[in-house]
């Protein structure tokens, strides 16, 4: 097959499977995406699961900790899918620790209350929901499968997140002031999650020619505007955006913008909570270094075994 036939098939919505030809920079970009998407799912379970030990209750405890659990299935399914493109989990992980690739700039806030945890669901996982249901139909085989359960759940997240707040903003003016301070901290660092604007982007023409992405970062981000102010209102928190309105002539909100220089400082390491965060998965890559010996010494052993009888 050459670049010819391969442009052809996936302008005609075919999926792409492992053991197809495909084109080294195609490979390139999905190891890349895929991992980073992998590794957000697993440095996003730190922000939720600071919270797991003081939930106020045996209910949302139950609840954390099941999401938490949800976000680790689905770095697992990612990790997966990366090796069926000839990627190596441990060599990702590493290279993650070591600063190499990237994760979500999201994740390098710090939750700093318990309204913080339904923010994340209501728009964290909203914005990740934007982002991800389109990848669904990626040209990628695997990929788009493994998003169609990560997406289901993602969904049951935000749900989850809305009604924490929603019961929140039901009970005492602390507790509403709780919800409003981490919209504030929130929003626009939800905004940032779509990635730079479409004029410093430098991946995402390449990327919807190869119908890897369906929608370019602006438009997304849009998309989740437009979903969040009702949802905002609904809930009877203020977004904080002086400059948020409704376009009658465009048919969409207006929004202010974003700083520019915060998401790339972020995305460059001086975030926050970057150094914690990966320090943080580094130290649980060693300490675990046991269990996946342990794990791989019994499959060998059990291999043995079964190559006897």
């Amino acid at each position: 097959m050459s670049d010819d036939d391969f442009t052809r098939l996936v302008e005609a919505e075919q999926r792409v499977e492992p053991r197809d030809w495909m084109p080294d920079g195609y490979r390139r970009t999905l190891i890349r995406q895929i991992a980073q998407h992998a590794h957000s799912e697993i440095i996003g379970m730190q922000p939720e699961a600071n919270w797991i030990s003081r939930a106020p209750s045996l209910r949302r405890k139950a609840i954390l900790l099941a999401k938490v659990q949800d976000e680790a299935g689905h770095g697992l399914y990612l990790y997966a899918a990366t090796e069926t493109l000839g990627a190596d989990r441990a060599d990702l992980t590493q290279k993650l620790v070591e600063g190499r690739q990237k994760y979500s700039s999201i994740f390098n806030y710090p939750t700093l209350n318990f309204a913080d945890v339904g923010v994340i669901g209501w728009l964290v996982d909203g914005a990740a929901i934007c982002n991800q249901v389109p990848l669904c139909r990626t040209s990628y085989g695997p990929y788009a499968r493994a998003m169609i359960r990560i997406c289901k759940e993602e969904s049951f997240h935000q749900r989850q997140g809305y009604e924490l707040l929603m019961t929140m903003m039901r009970g005492t003016d602390e507790q509403r002031r709780m919800v409003q301070d981490s919209v504030n901290r929130w929003w626009w660092p939800s905004l940032m999650m779509f990635g730079p604007s479409d004029a410093e982007s430098s991946n995402t023409a390449q990327s919807m020619a190869w119908r890897i992405k369906r929608h370019t970062n602006d438009e997304l981000r849009q998309k989740f505007v437009d979903m969040s102010v009702p949802q905002a209102e609904a809930l009877g928190v203020t977004l904080p955006d002086p400059s948020l309105r409704w376009n009658p002539e465009r048919g969409h909100h207006d929004f202010g913008e974003i700083d520019w220089d915060e998401f790339w400082r972020v995305v460059n390491g001086d975030g926050p909570c970057n150094r914690q965060r990966v320090e943080h998965r580094r130290k649980a890559h060693e300490d675990g270094a046991w269990v996946r010996e342990a794990a791989t010494a019994y499959a060998a052993k059990s291999a043995s075994v079964e190559e006897v009888a």
